[in-house]
């Protein structure tokens, strides 16, 4: 019995050990992701029937360089932030340019154009933001692009009508949209 309890109080130690390691980044300080210089950040849309989409993602800066087209080529899958893939988790069944999207976890890419953008759901998840494998694809669908006000920080929101949601990403001076409903 003896042996058990040091056994498991050894396991516990190291489990312990392990998760305040994992916590920490190469030089032995803990990562607060709040310092990046792309925090992190989030959006939701909740529907009437108490569901939601929540859409978790790394806000980098434009800090005075050419965004799209530059930084973000064009006609090549983005990660739609920084740092750590973007995660689209919904609680509800959706519809997305008219292809169904069932509720679960999925990692949000587009594929930014000079006229035209695509947005992605991909069903391979906790990847770095640049591991893409276009075999896990759920949906590709248009989005709508306009122009909006110089933006500094890239934003994903979400503008909530009737049974649905307009997905919005906005950087530099472009936004794109797109429309989600619930099925």
């Amino acid at each position: 019995m003896k042996r058990y309890a040091l056994q498991l109080a050894l396991a516990l130690a190291v489990t312990a050990s392990t998760l305040s390691f994992a916590q920490m980044d190469m030089g032995g300080k803990k990562d607060d992701k709040s310092k990046r210089p792309s925090p992190p950040a989030s959006a939701q849309c909740k529907f009437a029937d108490g569901k939601t989409i929540t859409v978790d993602y790394s806000s980098p800066r434009a800090k005075a360089r050419k965004i799209f087209g530059g930084v973000v080529p064009f006609d090549k899958e983005w990660r739609s932030g920084a740092n750590e893939a973007t995660t689209f988790v919904t609680t509800a069944d959706l519809a997305i340019g008219g292809t169904p999207v069932p509720a679960g976890k999925y990692t949000l890419y587009t594929i930014p154009g000079e006229k035209s953008w695509k947005l992605i759901i991909n069903k391979q998840t906790g990847q770095w933001g640049t591991e893409y494998n276009e075999a896990q694809d759920l949906l590709r669908a248009s989005m709508n692009v306009s122009a909006v006000p110089a933006t500094e920080n890239f934003t994903i929101s979400f503008h909530e009508m009737g049974k649905g949601c307009h997905l919005y990403l906005d950087w530099e001076t472009t936004r794109a949209a797109v429309e989600i409903s619930e099925k």
